[in-house]
């Protein structure tokens, strides 16, 4: 059953952030994910989002998009995103 990391972030340094970016794109792939919202525009309809980027990416299953998330290829990513960008992140199953 499909799997979806949704993330919320708030970016601080956009330069570290772009090397984030760029490594954990591949990544994602890698484990069969496929981005579905990326930025963009978006409008609060309800509630407080204070967040700047809402990122959706669909895996194949759970336990790909977090064999994606312990990834050692995907820590590396996640070390140039320190510092650079307020991050929340969860897996939720797809129906």
């Amino acid at each position: 059953m499909v799997a979806y990391v949704i993330s919320l972030v708030d970016v601080s340094k956009p330069d570290c952030y772009a090397e984030y970016v760029a490594l954990a794109g591949p990544v994602v792939a890698r484990y069969g994910g496929r981005f579905l919202a990326r930025g963009g525009e978006r409008r609060i309809l309800e509630g407080n989002m204070d967040f700047s980027r809402v990122v959706v990416v669909e895996f194949p299953t759970m336990d790909a998009a977090t064999q994606c998330y312990g990834s050692p290829e995907y820590l590396d990513a996640r070390q140039k995103r320190l510092g650079a960008a307020a991050f929340h992140s969860l897996v939720i199953e797809g129906v």
